[in-house]
């Protein structure tokens, strides 16, 4: 298992400091889609530049899903 962290941007970082183990990153990713989808639901407006961004455990950036889609 390998730890996937789940930062929120839109200008401003907010990160993710703790993060939440996955089998692989396919898994994580679609964990982003459920947050992403979880955020509209309880905040049907918002920036479309906010995302959810997928950062695994190097630091390195694997997805980047949209909260609200153009």
């Amino acid at each position: 298992m390998r730890t996937y962290y789940f930062d929120t941007k839109d200008g401003v970082p907010v990160r993710d400091r703790i993060g939440l183990e996955f089998a692989s990153a396919a898994a994580a990713i679609t964990h982003s889609k459920q947050m992403a989808s979880k955020i509209r639901r309880e905040n049907p407006s918002g920036d479309v530049d906010r995302h959810v961004v997928v950062v695994d455990e190097s630091g390195k950036e694997i997805h980047r899903e949209a909260i609200y889609p153009a």
